[in-house]
């Protein structure tokens, strides 16, 4: 089956029949860039002009990052003040910046990277931090450059560090006065030598030999002219993540400038929006918790919300007693959430009503969420909550799919964006109809180039025609609405049958006793596989495996009955959510 919503186009005004002509051209002065950009945003915000094949302005990421400063003062005020990025990576401090502050300190660092470190358009830069309120401006600094952005985990060993350092071919590093030691071990293992930025927070000390980001980026002495010199396009690649590597080693996922203004102009739809626009009277207050180093926090929470003019509150690092009381103290009413979040948010003390007064949506991804789930959320907060689960990957820059506002078919993902395209294919490629499980295949402006330096993975997760294979399972119905159903790779396969392991997962956080569960398919001898769990036990709860076994079996077929049980504190899992199946064979 294949199913597509929108047409390709070039502009769509959503508002007037107006037509809006707009020539593209990098050959302006710097100052001209800014006043082209701000002549933009006068008709994005005049005209109500939306983005979608992007052909034309705004061309790349960084000039999509700078419109909100160049709206009318009207459209950026809350009150008496602009509003600030404000990442509270501490409670205490509350240390952030204003947009024009951000903008102007990105841009003194995008000069220095050129002049002082040598970047060149297309060097990469690798980012290791965690989100701290520097974070947005380091990114920024690069693209301005003509850089392109690689994030790298902050926990990640010196092993972890060297291959993704080698394998992007970075030219500067750029993290915290404390991860200093583990990167120069990694250069040790690597056996190279490439320059070192720090960025001080609140006082830290700096790290010897190291260059300091503030003073790059508070240097209102450098030659901005340099600038003048940066020529990037919509088909330049500009983020380089990695791939999780829950099924094998990580891949460089190549993404263009194209492709992430694609998505971001994509979520936009209004149907599907989850933001509101910021005016003189409102401007979103979204909790910044998902990563910026992973694809979902990147775009969807970062890249996308700056370009909305939203304020962003942060945290460094999940500490669930202080993220519950921010909840309130800084009135979120927008969460972009993973379901290990939203788990914690059934479980924990604090919640209740109070603490989710102001939630007007939440929205989860990086890993299916059982509809029950939901529901126990909901029942915590006993308010209207627009919550709402999305699909996409990393090699989709990442969104594919999302349900339209205020859908209630919580298991589903809703249909595909404006300008996508999606398939469900059997294991030969052939197209399966409404309600069958096959492959689920995309193709759109948001799919990768392609996995860096690597033929063998771009020939086996493309079709000859330009469809992106997901390896996910899922189904369409007869309306274009999509549910994912598992990995296609973790299909637990007993006598013939498939079983997908986050259906037993789902089940077994029914029991009143689990807190978290995951599910792995172990060889047997009679019937090929046999389902395996891993249950996490609520605090102070007490259960026999075959009390486990007994409950899922009253639930599912024969087949699909939990053939071991183990008890462990936690199941392992990626930054983005996703469980570590292969940590658990």
């Amino acid at each position: 089956m294949s199913t597509k919503r929108g047409e390709d186009v070039q502009l769509v005004d959503t508002g007037q029949n107006s037509e809006v002509s707009v020539q593209k051209s990098r050959d302006t002065e710097f100052d001209g860039e800014r006043l082209r950009l701000a002549e933009l945003g006068q008709m994005a915000a005049q005209n109500r002009i939306r983005w979608l094949y992007l052909q034309l302005a705004p061309a790349t990421l960084e000039e999509l990052l700078l419109l909100p400063l160049y709206r009318s003062p009207a459209e950026l005020q809350v009150g008496s003040e602009t509003p600030n990025i404000t990442f509270h990576h501490n409670q205490v401090t509350g240390r952030g910046y204003t947009y024009e502050q951000a903008f102007n300190l990105s841009n003194a660092f995008a000069a220095n990277l050129r002049l002082k470190f040598k970047i060149r358009d297309g060097d990469t830069v690798a980012i290791m931090l965690p989100n701290i309120p520097d974070f947005p401006l380091v990114a920024l600094g690069i693209l301005e450059a003509g850089g392109v952005i690689s994030t790298i985990n902050p926990v990640y060993t010196a092993h972890e560090v060297q291959r993704q350092v080698v394998m992007s071919q970075a030219k500067v590093i750029i993290t915290l006065p404390n991860l200093v030691n583990t990167v120069r071990e990694a250069f040790k293992m690597a056996k190279i030598n490439i320059p070192i930025i720090v960025v001080r927070t609140n006082g830290d000390e700096s790290a010897e030999g190291a260059a300091l980001f503030n003073e790059l980026s508070e240097d209102v002495h450098v030659d901005k002219t340099c600038l003048k010199e940066v020529r990037r396009q919509a088909k330049d690649i500009c983020f380089l993540p990695y791939s999780s590597g829950t099924t094998g080693l990580p891949k460089g996922v190549e993404l263009s400038h194209r492709n992430l203004v694609a998505n971001c102009e994509q979520i936009n739809e209004p149907i599907i929006r989850a933001h509101n626009d910021t005016t003189e009277t409102h401007q979103d207050r979204i909790m910044a918790i998902l990563p910026f180093f992973h694809i979902y926090g990147a775009t969807v929470v970062m890249f996308h919300k700056i370009s909305q003019g939203t304020k962003l509150v942060c945290m460094a690092k999940m500490q669930p007693d202080v993220y519950m009381k921010a909840l309130v103290n800084y009135k979120i009413n927008i969460l972009f959430a993973a379901p290990p979040l939203v788990l914690m948010m059934i479980s924990h003390p604090e919640a209740n009503p109070e603490t989710y007064q102001h939630l007007e949506i939440v929205f989860s991804g990086a890993a299916p969420l059982a509809a029950s789930d939901v529901g126990r959320l909901l029942d915590k907060a006993k308010k209207n909550i627009d919550f709402r689960q999305g699909y996409g990957l990393t090699e989709t820059s990442p969104v594919v799919a999302v349900p339209h506002r205020g859908c209630t078919a919580y298991g589903t993902v809703g249909k595909p964006l404006p300008n996508t395209e999606l398939r469900i294919v059997d294991e030969n490629l052939q197209a399966l109809g409404p309600g069958e499980t096959g492959e689920l295949l995309v193709r759109g402006p948001q799919v990768m180039r392609g996995y860096r330096d690597n033929p063998i993975a771009n020939a086996e997760s493309f079709t000859l025609d330009g469809w992106y294979r997901t390896g996910d399972m899922a189904t369409i119905d007869g309306d274009g609405v999509l549910t994912i159903a598992d990995r296609l790779k973790e299909l637990i396969k007993v006598k013939g049958f498939q079983v997908p392991p986050a259906e037993l997962e789902s089940v077994l956080r029914e029991h009143p006793k689990i807190a978290d569960a995951a599910v792995i398919g172990v060889p047997h001898e009679t019937t090929g596989q046999a389902p395996k769990a891993f249950v996490v036990l609520k605090k102070g709860e007490q259960l026999q495996p075959q009390d486990v076994k007994d409950f899922v079996a009253e639930k599912v077929a024969s087949f699909k009955r939990i053939h071991d049980v183990v008890f462990l504190d936690c199941i392992p899992k990626s930054a983005s959510g996703k469980i570590l199946r292969k940590d658990l064979k």
